[in-house]
């Protein structure tokens, strides 16, 4: 671990994530993923789940050196292919009850050098096994967590100017600002931020919008909001009656749009890294939910390619308000890590739902939430179109307008 990393903000980020995050309860498993540089983070995760009576805990790591060597000596039918029977024994971990915490933290350029074709292959290969362990996550049948770790290739490319070392322990406190861990009482901190959460949250669906209607510099878009959609955000209970908190940190309220319902332009407002590349400048057009013209003043192919992943790539399945004043926008830092970003900016996620933001959605199938908007797709990637040249004004039934945003503000 670098010397500038602060080991009592790695504790506390570490007992905050295992009280707060993922609220283990005595006697339940942890299953942990996690990039090998962040294994300090997860021997703290560890001593602290243990100490709130955890059962047993189990780490996964991966590895950048790992990662490299297949791209650069594996054969190429090596990436149409996944683990699933890894997968399929995580799915087995929280069918029998296990909670899940995932540590962020790699280097977001890794792949930056290798063929982009073969990112895609392997990322929809993985994607597709993958989905009976990320079914109980996206349906919140279990509580989890994700929190960061200051990885040094992901602390060099935030903060360049720097020395690794320095850029680790920046970085470090940025996490630990962004996670509202500072002051006393970080727990009383994520009480008082939920409670604040829960409050948007509670006046969105006492509104109850048909629409949202963005308007700001190359943004002009009517998004349709999904039949019996739920607004959330801040600490929730999982359906295994466990109040968690997913993400830490955390700025934002969000629902389910409705798929088949979204019309006209939207112009990102900050970089997306996804796998490897950092895509800029994108510019989509909607019709009918579905993106008919995407550009990007780079990484357009990359972009292009994620949008050809399935026939639910090209539309949403989530779309989150934050705050331009929220603690990361103001930090003026890009932290190239979604996590982080989405939580400085309103944002949508191409892809997969949510079903737990619609109505009894955890009990639909997956034809029925189609029928109430709710799309379906192997991809989930945020990407952030909010500013304080940004404007939200909510469509009710009768088609009166509310100013729900003015300037990236809450109105």
């Amino acid at each position: 671990m670098s010397d500038y990393i602060d080991p009592v903000k790695l504790d506390r980020l570490a007992e905050v994530a295992v009280r707060t995050g993922v609220n283990l309860q005595p006697g339940q498993d942890l299953v942990i993923t996690a990039p090998m540089a962040a294994l300090d983070l997860v021997r703290r995760i560890t001593v602290h789940a243990y100490k709130a009576g955890a059962g047993i805990v189990t780490p996964f790591f991966n590895d950048d050196a790992i990662t490299l060597a297949r791209y650069e000596h594996a054969p190429d039918e090596s990436f149409d292919r996944a683990p699933n029977w890894f997968f399929e024994g995580m799915a087995a971990a929280f069918k029998g009850g296990a909670a899940r915490m995932a540590i962020t933290g790699d280097d977001p350029m890794l792949l930056a050098g290798q063929d982009p074709a073969k990112v895609a292959r392997l990322s929809k290969a993985t994607s597709l096994a993958a989905k009976p362990a990320m079914g109980p996550i996206v349906g919140f049948e279990v509580n989890w967590n994700i929190v960061a770790y200051p990885g040094a290739a992901w602390a060099a490319k935030v903060f360049p100017d720097l020395p690794v070392e320095e850029a680790q322990g920046k970085l470090m406190d940025a996490i630990y600002a962004a996670s509202r861990l500072e002051g006393d009482d970080p727990v009383a901190n994520w009480a008082a931020h939920t409670a604040t959460l829960k409050e948007r949250v509670n006046w969105l669906n006492d509104q109850n919008f048909s629409a949202l209607h963005y308007t700001g510099p190359g943004t002009d878009l009517m998004l349709g909001l999904a039949e019996g959609h739920i607004w959330k955000g801040g600490a929730s209970p999982a359906l295994n009656g466990v109040t968690c908190q997913p993400n830490i940190p955390t700025e934002e309220v969000f629902t389910c749009p409705h798929a088949y319902k979204v019309d006209g332009t939207v112009a990102a407002t900050k970089p997306l890294a996804h796998q490897g590349s950092v895509i800029e400048d994108i510019a989509v057009r909607f019709e009918a939910g579905r993106i008919v013209e995407a550009t990007a003043s780079k990484g357009e192919d990359v972009l292009q390619s994620l949008l050809k992943t399935d026939d639910g790539a090209s539309r949403i399945g989530e779309v989150a308000l934050v705050p331009h004043s929220s603690p990361i926008s103001q930090s003026g830092t890009l932290f190239y890590n979604t996590l982080f970003d989405e939580n400085a900016s309103c944002h949508i996620a191409l892809g997969q739902c949510y079903a737990d933001t619609i109505e009894g959605g955890s009990e639909l199938s997956p034809e029925e939430l189609k029928q109430k908007g709710g799309n379906q797709s192997i991809i989930h990637v945020d990407w952030m179109m909010g500013s304080d040249a940004v404007d939200i004004d909510g469509i009710t039934k009768t088609g009166a307008r509310v100013p729900v945003m003015r300037g990236g503000e809450w109105a």
